[in-house]
């Protein structure tokens, strides 16, 4: 059923399905790092294997987006969609259930493939649902109940984790994907992509390539860039995203279409997307840390804390999704930007072994209220820059490259806290934050002079891709009658 024809009511319900789709994929992402520490007691897992936790789910999450939102096209978005909420249920009850630590990784790189199926998918779904006149408002619903996701995981993680054990982070998803699962398939239409054919070159050179650059990525934490298994892992991995590339330009129905590039509005958003998840991703994996290892905080504590930075963005992002529908993506994706990089210029200038929680809660609201207001803007952007049957292969590609500015943020501010700090002494950690928190600083300030190079309004090229939708389904028609 096309976005036209959809029911008020079919589109709540998709609003309502997708939403708590995404909501359980960023709930298990943070939930699992405030129980770490459980997790090695209880498994007697080494550093090494423990980072596999975290690792495990990562790579096969970004390596597999752009599969998942191709797989959705080919296959049905609702088929696809339902396929990747049992798969993530069941690997959360495996995960509840490991006996040991490599069960356990074994657990999470199922959830990462879940996940990798249903997060592009969510996006695509909602926009098939919305005609482009609403979807702001859906969009900032949507990244709201992700911001619930994001405030209550490191809450929920240690509430579960001090209350009863770390086997109920895992639990906690269970119920919430057999409920969805009946409803999922009673209430969501199936659509498609107008691919016909799987690009099947493309998508192992996609996914090869991505697996060899996050992995080198994520290896360089721990055994530093110079190692020959990153070295080569960066190098392999970036040579098939070449040829994936060429492959792209050369094949009739490409995989990821390389003219999506050449829309200022696309190429834009996602720049400005890599800028803000290697700035503040980045900055969050040590702030969190320096709550519990520096200022003596329980995981419960810094959850509880973390509420005020995670909380704003739930309740600025539906205003803002709703703003930027009526008044372009431009200006607030810049201004949320720029919220950004002051609040950790902020928190980098008071930062100390005696700062105060009550000196924290000014940049932590700056913080959410940023990340806020790009969410929704930069989906919508990215949805107006292509017809509505390319939404899949542009939300795919968009997750993909979000979460390598993720990956790679983790991984240069981890080597800058590295080469200034460690975590021997409070004073240590503080050494190694202030820089690491700088960087970070100067990135999203990049980002966010590359934010005013958006157009000024989505809402033209919006107009212009339904006339073309159209025109292209009119002259489709006229053929079949001839």
């Amino acid at each position: 059923m096309p976005s036209t024809t959809a029911t008020p009511a079919r589109r709540i319900w998709t609003l309502v399905i997708v939403s708590l789709g995404l909501f359980m994929m960023v709930l298990d992402n943070l939930v699992v790092n405030v129980a770490l520490p459980s997790i090695r007691v209880d498994l007697g897992a080494s550093i090494q294997t423990l980072e596999w936790t975290v690792n495990a789910y990562i790579l096969a999450y970004a390596v597999l987006l752009l599969t998942g939102s191709a797989l959705g096209d080919r296959l049905g978005r609702k088929r696809m969609f339902i396929a990747g909420i049992a798969l993530f249920t069941a690997g959360s009850a495996a995960a509840a259930l490991a006996p040991s630590i490599d069960f356990l990784i074994g657990a999470r790189a199922i959830q990462g493939v879940a996940a990798a199926l249903v997060t592009p998918l969510t996006l695509t779904l909602l926009a098939e649902a919305f005609p482009p006149e609403q979807r702001g408002l859906a969009l900032g619903v949507w990244s709201g109940i992700s911001g619930i996701g994001v405030a209550l995981g490191p809450l929920v993680g240690g509430a579960l984790t001090q209350a009863a054990s770390w086997h109920w982070i895992f639990w906690v998803n269970v119920p919430i994907g057999i409920a969805l699962i009946p409803l999922a398939a009673s209430r969501l239409v199936e659509s498609r992509g107008e691919v016909k054919h799987m690009d099947f070159p493309g998508l192992v050179l996609a996914s090869a390539g991505l697996f060899g650059v996050v992995y080198g990525l994520v290896r360089s934490q721990s055994l530093g860039w110079s190692s020959a298994e990153v070295v080569v892992g960066l190098a392999a991995g970036t040579a098939l995203l070449v040829a994936f590339v060429w492959q792209e330009l050369r094949t009739s129905e490409p995989m990821l279409p390389m003219e999506f590039f050449a829309n200022r509005g696309f190429a834009v958003t996602n720049a400005v997307s890599i800028a803000m998840y290697f700035g503040m991703f980045g900055s969050i994996f040590f702030l969190s840390q320096f709550l519990q290892n520096v200022l003596h905080n329980s995981p419960l504590q810094a959850g509880v804390k973390l509420l005020v930075w995670t909380g704003a963005v739930m309740i600025v992002a539906p205003v803002a999704g709703f703003m930027s529908e009526r008044y372009g993506s431009r200006m607030f994706m810049a201004a949320g930007l720029g919220l950004q990089a002051v609040a950790l210029g902020m928190l980098a200038t008071l930062a100390g072994v005696h700062e105060s929680y009550a000196s924290m809660l000014i940049p932590f609201v700056l913080a959410g209220s940023g990340m806020a207001l790009v969410f929704a803007p930069s989906a919508n952007a990215v949805l107006a820059s292509v017809r509505t049957s390319q939404t899949g292969q542009a939300s795919g590609a968009t997750n993909a490259i979000r979460e390598l500015g993720g990956v790679l943020g983790i991984a240069v501010l981890a080597t800058v806290f590295t080469s200034h700090g460690s975590y021997v002494a409070p004073q240590a950690f503080v050494n190694g934050l202030v820089p690491a928190l700088w960087v970070g600083t100067a990135v999203l300030a990049a980002g966010a002079l590359i934010a005013l190079v958006l157009p000024f309004s989505t809402r033209a090229s919006a107009a212009e891709h339904a006339a073309a939708e159209g025109a292209a389904s009119e002259a489709h028609a006229m053929a079949i009658t001839a």
